[in-house]
Protein backbone atom coordinates (compact mmCIF):
# COMPACT_ATOMS: atom_id res chain seq x y z
CA UNK A 1 0.00 0.00 0.00
CA UNK A 2 1.04 3.89 -0.61
CA UNK A 3 1.54 5.46 1.88
CA UNK A 4 -1.75 7.26 3.26
CA UNK A 5 -1.14 10.73 5.11
CA UNK A 6 -3.67 13.02 6.24
CA UNK A 7 -3.62 16.78 5.85
CA UNK A 8 -2.02 17.86 8.72
CA UNK A 9 -4.58 20.65 9.03
CA UNK A 10 -7.00 18.50 10.63
CA UNK A 11 -4.42 16.62 12.55
CA UNK A 12 -3.76 20.29 14.27
CA UNK A 13 -6.96 21.14 14.64
CA UNK A 14 -7.61 17.80 16.24
CA UNK A 15 -5.62 18.52 18.61
CA UNK A 16 -6.39 22.12 19.29
CA UNK A 17 -9.72 20.49 19.89
CA UNK A 18 -8.77 18.34 22.20
CA UNK A 19 -6.94 20.98 24.45
CA UNK A 20 -9.78 22.31 24.67
CA UNK A 21 -12.16 19.99 25.27
CA UNK A 22 -9.58 19.04 28.21
CA UNK A 23 -9.82 22.56 29.57
CA UNK A 24 -13.42 23.08 29.35
CA UNK A 25 -13.85 19.35 31.18
CA UNK A 26 -11.87 20.53 34.15
CA UNK A 27 -14.19 24.07 34.37
CA UNK A 28 -17.08 20.95 34.19
CA UNK A 29 -15.86 19.08 36.79
CA UNK A 30 -15.29 22.32 39.07
CA UNK A 31 -19.32 22.69 38.67
CA UNK A 32 -19.84 19.32 39.73
CA UNK A 33 -20.72 17.98 36.47
CA UNK A 34 -18.56 14.81 36.31
CA UNK A 35 -21.00 12.98 34.28
CA UNK A 36 -20.89 15.03 31.02
CA UNK A 37 -17.43 15.75 31.54
CA UNK A 38 -16.70 12.51 31.50
CA UNK A 39 -18.57 11.76 28.26
CA UNK A 40 -17.29 14.95 26.70
CA UNK A 41 -13.72 14.66 27.44
CA UNK A 42 -13.61 10.67 26.07
CA UNK A 43 -15.75 11.73 22.67
CA UNK A 44 -13.93 14.57 22.36
CA UNK A 45 -10.29 13.83 23.17
CA UNK A 46 -10.80 10.49 20.84
CA UNK A 47 -11.51 12.31 17.29
CA UNK A 48 -7.60 13.41 17.13
CA UNK A 49 -6.60 9.64 18.63
CA UNK A 50 -8.71 7.97 15.68
CA UNK A 51 -6.97 10.66 13.38
CA UNK A 52 -3.43 10.08 14.48
CA UNK A 53 -3.99 5.99 14.65
CA UNK A 54 -5.11 6.52 10.74
CA UNK A 55 -2.02 7.83 9.86
CA UNK A 56 -0.70 3.76 11.14
CA UNK A 57 -3.50 1.92 8.59
CA UNK A 58 -2.58 -0.97 7.19
CA UNK A 59 -5.00 -0.48 3.92
CA UNK A 60 -7.04 2.29 2.67
CA UNK A 61 -10.43 0.41 3.46
CA UNK A 62 -8.18 0.58 7.35
CA UNK A 63 -7.63 4.45 6.78
CA UNK A 64 -10.86 5.23 6.15
CA UNK A 65 -12.48 2.94 8.71
CA UNK A 66 -10.35 5.11 11.53
CA UNK A 67 -11.65 8.09 10.00
CA UNK A 68 -15.08 7.27 9.99
CA UNK A 69 -14.46 6.59 13.61
CA UNK A 70 -12.89 9.73 14.72
CA UNK A 71 -16.34 11.33 12.63
CA UNK A 72 -18.53 9.16 14.65
CA UNK A 73 -16.77 10.22 17.62
CA UNK A 74 -16.84 14.20 16.67
CA UNK A 75 -20.60 13.58 15.81
CA UNK A 76 -20.52 12.70 19.36
CA UNK A 77 -18.85 15.40 20.78
CA UNK A 78 -20.84 17.80 18.86
CA UNK A 79 -24.39 16.22 20.56
CA UNK A 80 -22.60 16.82 23.96
CA UNK A 81 -21.77 20.13 22.85
CA UNK A 82 -25.06 21.04 22.55
CA UNK A 83 -26.74 19.14 25.59
CA UNK A 84 -24.12 21.40 27.69
CA UNK A 85 -24.59 24.20 25.76
CA UNK A 86 -28.62 24.01 25.78
CA UNK A 87 -29.05 22.91 29.57
CA UNK A 88 -25.63 24.00 31.53
CA UNK A 89 -23.94 26.73 30.26
CA UNK A 90 -23.52 29.14 27.67
CA UNK A 91 -20.22 27.60 25.70
CA UNK A 92 -17.22 29.32 23.45
CA UNK A 93 -18.97 29.57 19.78
CA UNK A 94 -14.72 28.68 19.06
CA UNK A 95 -15.52 25.28 20.54
CA UNK A 96 -18.39 24.29 18.97
CA UNK A 97 -17.35 26.05 15.48
CA UNK A 98 -13.95 24.09 15.43
CA UNK A 99 -16.43 20.75 16.49
CA UNK A 100 -18.25 21.82 13.41
CA UNK A 101 -14.78 22.47 10.93
CA UNK A 102 -13.30 19.08 11.70
CA UNK A 103 -16.24 17.15 11.23
CA UNK A 104 -16.50 19.25 7.54
CA UNK A 105 -12.99 18.22 6.87
CA UNK A 106 -13.60 14.61 8.03
CA UNK A 107 -16.33 14.31 5.54
CA UNK A 108 -14.61 15.43 2.88
CA UNK A 109 -10.94 13.29 3.56
CA UNK A 110 -13.21 10.03 3.89
CA UNK A 111 -15.13 11.10 0.61
CA UNK A 112 -11.89 12.07 -1.09
CA UNK A 113 -10.04 8.47 -0.20
CA UNK A 114 -10.43 6.40 -3.01
CA UNK A 115 -10.81 2.17 -1.73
Amino acid sequence: MSELRLNSVVQDKSFLFAQLIIRFCLSLKNDKHYELSGQLIRSGTSIGANIREAQRAESRADFKHKLRVALKEADETKYWLELINSEIIEINKELIDLNEEIIRLLVAIIKNTTS
